[in-house]
């Protein structure tokens, strides 16, 4: 539970520079990965479950950012953006938009996949070797590109 940990530690630290973004986003994390334990199997989050849980996060803040931009907010969409700044720095690096496609290029081989009908035998086997690391709507736009 190394990052569980990172992330109590990390907390501590922002409340002791009193940096109040920080502070925030790493209790909303902190009671995100309570809600996981108490719910369900009632088990301990692992670092992937605590991934999954950021990467939820930051899903919902990009909407935020969109809709308040859109709805000319930018004092609210600025303030997403610094917390998704925040919640980022826990995630491992993205995979570049090449390295989706070559991985979208080694399973539409080894699935024969060559039509849009066919989307559906490569989007499961990307998405678990991208799990975490490349972006379902990337890969999504990738995977439909290639497939004619």
């Amino acid at each position: 539970m190394a990052l569980k940990n990172q992330l109590q530690a990390d907390l501590m630290e922002s409340m002791k520079a009193k940096d109040e973004v920080r502070t925030s986003v790493l209790r909303m994390v902190k009671a995100a990965i309570m809600k996981f334990e108490v719910s369900g199997d009632r088990k301990e989050a692992t670092d992937a479950d605590i991934l999954n849980i950021i990467n939820k996060e930051i899903k919902s803040r990009k909407d935020s950012v969109e809709q308040f931009t859109g709805g000319n907010r930018m004092d609210l969409a600025d303030k997403e953006a610094a917390e998704i700044k925040v919640l980022e720095a826990y995630m491992p690096p993205q995979m570049s938009e090449d390295e989706v496609k070559q991985v979208v290029l080694e399973v539409m081989n080894e699935t024969g996949a060559t039509s849009k009908a066919d989307i559906g035998k490569v989007m499961g086997p990307v998405m678990a070797k991208v799990k975490g690391l490349a972006d379902g709507g990337m890969v999504n736009k990738i995977v439909g590109s290639l497939l004619k």
